[in-house]
């Protein structure tokens, strides 16, 4: 506690900003989320084939690394939100930021270092190419996907109650435009350098010019700096919408919840699905005579219609009930899966891009607001950490569920009505998915 404390007031003080200092928390816990793209699938994606190509491994083997990698960093992830709610996000984004610059170096290297430990020609050179990137994947996924989300969105909410989904919503916009362009970006960088190079300079930005933009303007809780949530009090309905709650839930006490698991499972099933496509985007798109072009072309629309709903489910979330838009993104998810079942260059590729859409918005509103509305700010690090462990595990199946489903069934079809029956299964359920603060309101 002292540590996180002790500099608040370094290299400035939040108290002495002429206006409420969460407006620029909103702007950091943005940056934090954008700058976590190279650890998301968005990120890896775009180096897959390169990887391969150099590493001299399969799809198959390059997945399985990605998903032991992941399961791995999903174990220790609730370890990461204890540490969060001990020091803050400051310091833990800080050592975030400089793990995720350190593998990415890693990563700019690996098929180096891997031929320096054991010769392409040696019989367990396979074996050990696969067991550094699982080690490699283990670091990027929980720095980047994991630890730097994770802090961003928690600090973000921290700093807000009444209008926590008006400015989750806001952050929303940028970072869903963000990763959208993402893909293309990296490309972009790959084919004015080499892959190489492009890892090494995504690693100086964070690990440098991160790093420090992170000590600058991180700060954990208004408390801490003088200042309260908003800016001005609130009671705990607005809206006829409990947005303060009652009690403050243990982690324990969360998984206890029904609520807790029907926004949680669907959040992850969506992860899954999303860093199995992503993943392999290329080549399903190719299963169906799509080109490359044409494939990576579709986080353009999928973003201008994400990030309206997204800003749009983040306004209006702090005025309705969450259940709702949970309903809104389980709709969302069928229409996506089936679509790319039948995917094709006509009706089901523009079905695909708007199915994607919907969920897409609403991950990004009900992964942040849920847990502090719900449970509270007490021990929102370990209830988020465990969230975000369960989010990791899921997105490590991903790649992997595809790549089975292509090179034992001959189509990715059948990975994808598997998750579709999944989506059912949960939707028949959600209707109990209320707010457990109810039952404590006076």
């Amino acid at each position: 506690m002292k540590l996180k404390l002790q500099y608040n007031n370094f290299p400035f003080n939040p108290s002495k900003v002429p206006f409420f200092y969460g407006w620029v928390i909103l702007f950091a816990a943005t940056i934090g989320v954008l700058c976590s793209a190279p650890g998301q699938t968005t990120g890896v994606s775009t180096f897959t084939d390169y990887l391969i190509e150099n590493i001299g491994i399969t799809r198959d083997q390059i997945s399985m690394a990605y998903m032991f990698g992941t399961i791995a960093s999903s174990f220790i992830l609730t370890y990461a939100g204890k540490l969060y709610d001990k020091y803050g996000a400051r310091w833990v984004g800080m050592a975030a930021a400089l793990t995720l610059g350190f593998v990415l170096v890693l990563f700019s290297q690996s098929d180096r270092i891997i031929k320096a430990i054991v010769p392409q020609t040696s019989s367990v050179y396979v074996g050990i190419a696969i067991a550094s990137f699982i080690l490699f994947f283990f670091m990027l996924r929980f720095s980047g996907q994991g630890v730097i989300t994770m802090v961003s969105r928690n600090m973000l909410m921290k700093w807000f109650i009444a209008r926590r989904g008006l400015v989750n919503g806001i952050s929303s916009v940028f970072v869903s435009l963000g990763f959208s362009i993402a893909p293309l970006t990296f490309d972009m960088l790959i084919q004015s350098t080499s892959w190489r190079s492009a890892y090494l300079l995504m690693a100086l930005g964070i690990g440098v010019f991160f790093f420090l933009f992170v000590f600058v303007f991180f700060r954990d809780n208004p408390e801490d700096c003088n200042q309260i949530p908003d800016g001005e009090k609130h009671g705990n309905k607005e809206h006829d919408v409990i947005i303060k709650p009652f009690k403050q839930f243990t982690l324990k006490e969360a998984r206890k919840d029904l609520s807790f698991w029907l926004f949680v499972l669907p959040i992850a099933v969506y992860a899954l699905f999303i860093t199995g496509y992503v993943f392999h985007l290329i080549s399903l798109f190719g299963e169906a005579g799509i080109d490359r072009e044409r494939a990576l072309s579709i986080f353009i629309p999928m973003s201008l219609i994400s990030v309206t709903l997204a800003f749009a489910g983040g306004w209006i979330s702090d005025r309705i009930k969450l259940q709702y838009l949970l309903y809104l993104m389980l709709v969302g998810e069928v229409i996506a899966l089936f679509s790319l079942a039948n995917i094709n260059d006509g009706l089901f590729y523009y079905a695909f891009i708007i199915g994607s859409a919907i969920p897409s918005g609403m991950y990004n509103v009900l992964l942040s607001v849920t847990w502090p509305r719900f449970y509270g700010r007490e021990h929102l690090g370990k209830i988020t950490g465990f969230v975000m462990a369960i989010v990791v595990f899921a997105s490590a199946l991903g790649p992997i569920l595809f790549s089975l489903s292509y090179s034992v069934f001959g189509s990715y079809a059948y990975a994808i009505y598997f998750l579709l029956v999944l989506i059912l299964v949960i939707s028949a359920f959600s209707y109990k998915a209320k707010n457990p603060q109810d039952k404590y309101e006076e």
